[in-house]
């Protein structure tokens, strides 16, 4: 079978924004405390963190985490986290059905991004409570000095504040599951004056309103609608979430789920555009996907702990295991994400570590990659640039409800500077190869500079810690570039259920 893709060096999406390449970390399950933070492991550093886990994430390299939460953060009170550890009080976090010791807060999770290289996103808890938590907030992480809230963070052994930047506007309230749950009407309100509150502080700061914690939701999309109509001047992104499972074990469909992402974001933005014109607005509002990934395997076990008597705390919850299928579809993702670049600007994998996370620990054992850890890195480190416009041509296959899908999944990106043309290529097929031609329109004297697969036998295998490099790329083979009189063109043959990270070292005509 044949596939075709012309791509032009002129013919740009968008300037990437890097954060699309984000992360999420929650108070949940193993996420903070055994995973980012054990002070009691043999590799923990002298303030806890978890040294194996650290050099995984900086590997990632994910410019932004958004933190606390999550349906945590909705009932979660930020100045428990704050003062003398021993002094911190334990709570009971009703989203997840565990003990919160508060160990962690603002200055351990501050230290661990400084240490990663990572921007905060902090989320601010817009479910039980307000605008007086979020000002008080924003003035205890941000302000140099002279008021109570900065003079205590001073206190707390912080000197220079954080300066955050990105602040989210609670989560999920659209959801009857959420702690504080709002109609969209009390939301929007709520979500333009505390915006109004924060910016009044810096009106440069970056404001994330809540959108549709998934399409199926009933309210969708009149919720971003409503939601926009209260707070468009006053906000920057519209959040959305969602998840894929394969719970039907029809591998098929299940690879296709991206392009049903693609209709939700091709929707919220007709929305934002919408509302933008309502307003007679010069203004944009982008999205924020801020949480998004693979989540179905460990759905029943879970239910022992969040249906159950007790409190336990870091409880092994939401700890899929993530197997090759799950990683061709994560690539299909991204790649949607960097198609969509114009619109999407953030992008939060969730999440990071051990909760539906690329990366996985022993909690007496070592850290280790998942499958899906594999096409997250290769798009963090080689999909930073411009998103480039494809016209693609390929065979399609049947796909239920999403109807005809093409074999070929495919995002390209132009780091210009360095010269070099990244391609994130899946062939989503199961049984046919792809023989490929890419048309490099625009450039010249082309050659190939690596090339990753990752693809394997067994979709349902996995990396454990007993094996943890099970599933993992390899150096790539059977494409080439020819020289043609009208473009360089990239061709070969990609396998039947394979990923592909190709990067050409391009020049740029004229």
């Amino acid at each position: 079978m044949n596939s075709n893709v012309t791509l032009h060096r002129d013919f740009v999406i968008s300037e990437i924004d890097d954060r699309l390449y984000g992360a999420f970390l929650e108070h949940m399950g193993r996420a903070i405390y055994q995973g980012i933070y054990q002070p009691d492991h043999a590799d923990a550093d002298e303030n806890g963190f978890r040294r194996d886990v650290l050099e995984l994430v900086k590997e990632l390299a994910p410019p932004i985490v958004r933190y606390p939460g999550g349906n945590f953060v909705s009932a979660y009170n930020w100045e428990d986290g704050i003062g003398p550890q021993e002094e911190r009080p334990v709570r009971l976090d009703l989203a997840w059905h565990s003990r919160e010791s508060n160990q962690v807060g603002i200055h351990e999770f501050a230290d661990w991004c400084e240490l990663a290289g990572i921007d905060m996103m902090l989320a601010i808890n817009l479910g039980s409570r307000g605008i007086d938590a979020a000002r008080n907030y924003l003035e205890y992480v941000n302000h140099p000095g002279g008021s109570a809230w900065s003079n205590l963070r001073i206190k707390n052994g912080r000197q220079q504040p954080w300066n955050v930047r990105m602040w989210c506007l609670g989560n999920e309230m659209d959801g009857p599951w959420q702690v504080g749950h709002k109609s969209a009407d009390e939301y929007g309100h709520l979500a333009n004056e505390t915006g109004k509150a924060l910016k009044a502080y810096d009106s440069d700061l970056e404001l994330v309103a809540c959108g549709s914690s998934n399409p199926d939701m009933a309210s969708y999309p009149e919720w971003e609608a409503a939601v926009l109509d209260h707070c468009y001047e006053t906000v920057d992104y519209i959040s959305l979430h969602m998840y894929f499972t394969n719970h039907a074990d029809n591998l098929g469909e299940y690879l296709a789920l991206n392009e049903r992402l693609d209709r939700y974001i091709g929707s919220i933005a007709g929305v934002i555009d919408y509302i933008k014109a309502k307003k007679r607005s010069r203004k944009d509002v982008h999205i924020c996907f801020d949480e998004w990934n693979v989540w179905y395997h460990s759905v029943e076990q879970d239910k022992q702990v969040l249906q159950g008597r007790d409190w336990p705390f870091a409880p092994p919850i939401l700890e899929d295991l993530y197997n090759v299928e799950d990683a061709l579809l994560i690539g299909c993702v991204i790649n949607t994400f960097i198609r969509r670049s114009d619109r999407v600007r953030i992008a939060c994998i969730a999440q990071l570590v051990n909760v539906i996370a690329p990366i996985m620990t022993s909690d007496d054992g070592e850290a280790w990659r998942q499958t899906i850890f594999y096409p997250l890195y290769f798009a963090s480190r080689f999909g930073r640039g411009k998103a480039l416009q494809l016209a693609v041509d390929s065979p399609t296959y049947p796909a239920g409800e999403l109807g005809d899908v093409a074999c070929l999944d495919v995002a390209a990106v132009h780091d210009e500077p360095q010269g070099v043309i990244s391609l994130f290529m899946v062939n989503r097929h199961q049984h046919d190869s792809l023989d490929l031609d890419v048309a490099l329109e625009g450039f010249s004297d082309c050659r190939i500079l690596d090339h990753q697969t990752l693809d394997h036998s067994d979709m349902k295998a996995t990396n454990t810690e007993a094996q943890p490099t099970h599933i993992r790329p390899s150096a790539g083979a059977g494409l080439a570039i020819a020289g043609t009189t009208s473009a360089d063109k990239l061709q070969g043959r990609l396998p039947p259920l394979s990923y592909h990270m190709v990067r050409v070292q391009a020049c740029a005509d004229g």
